[in-house]
């Protein structure tokens, strides 16, 4: 599993050959420093953390300021892991660039979509309100929310509230192309978050259907 941990700069349109307009979004991938190895023997799992852009000493944990002490390493501000088969090709401060993917190999995108704020049921749900007519009263109404006799409000029920500014993973994005000198990713289609976003950029689980 190949993974890298970048910011979103944002969206441009390119060309195809065949003079078609295709919608990218621009990445700036890495570079990351591996900081962790996790191994089945010692953890029960497989995995390797990475660390993102760079931070003040005085901002982090102790914990964390012993762990970059300990390995001798610069203190990085983001640190994320991702799950890999082999940690043995892995050595800590290591550096991950994002010439580990390629034009034409698909990614998974995960960020953190955009806050939206408090939002009704219509726009957070996609609900179809009720009559337009004059003097219906319940135009944009959430209206009933289940059993009347529960005496509370069921679990999982759609209800207005706070929307967006959450966890969101886009799968299957191709990648167009990648600038090894300037560590930039370029995919094509929309990634979740706004600029200046983190995001983790992951080899796709899923075989692309052709």
């Amino acid at each position: 599993m190949k993974g890298i941990i970048g910011r979103k700069i944002g969206m441009m349109q390119l060309f195809d050959e065949a003079g078609k307009s295709v919608p990218v979004t621009v990445i700036s991938a890495g570079p990351c420093t591996v900081t962790e190895i996790r191994t089945k023997d010692k953890n029960g799992y497989n995995a390797v953390q990475l660390g993102f852009g760079k931070a003040n000493m005085k901002k982090v944990t102790k914990p964390v300021e012993g762990q970059y002490k300990k390995h001798n390493l610069a203190v990085l501000k983001h640190l994320r892991e991702f799950r890999v088969e082999d940690p043995s090709v892995y050595e800590i401060g290591q550096e991950i660039k994002a010439s580990v993917f390629e034009a034409g190999q698909y990614v998974d995108v995960v960020g953190t979509s955009i806050g939206k704020g408090f939002a009704g049921g219509i726009k957070r749900h996609h609900f179809n309100g009720g009559p337009k007519s004059h003097g219906s009263m319940s135009h944009r109404k959430p209206c009933s929310g289940g059993a009347t006799d529960a005496a509370r409000t069921i679990k999982g029920t759609r209800k207005p509230g706070h929307m967006g500014a959450g966890r969101v993973t886009v799968q299957g994005l191709k990648v167009v192309r990648v600038d090894s000198d300037k560590n930039l990713l370029v995919v094509k289609g929309a990634v979740p978050g706004a600029k200046s976003g983190l995001l983790l950029i992951k080899e796709s689980v899923k075989a692309k259907k052709k």
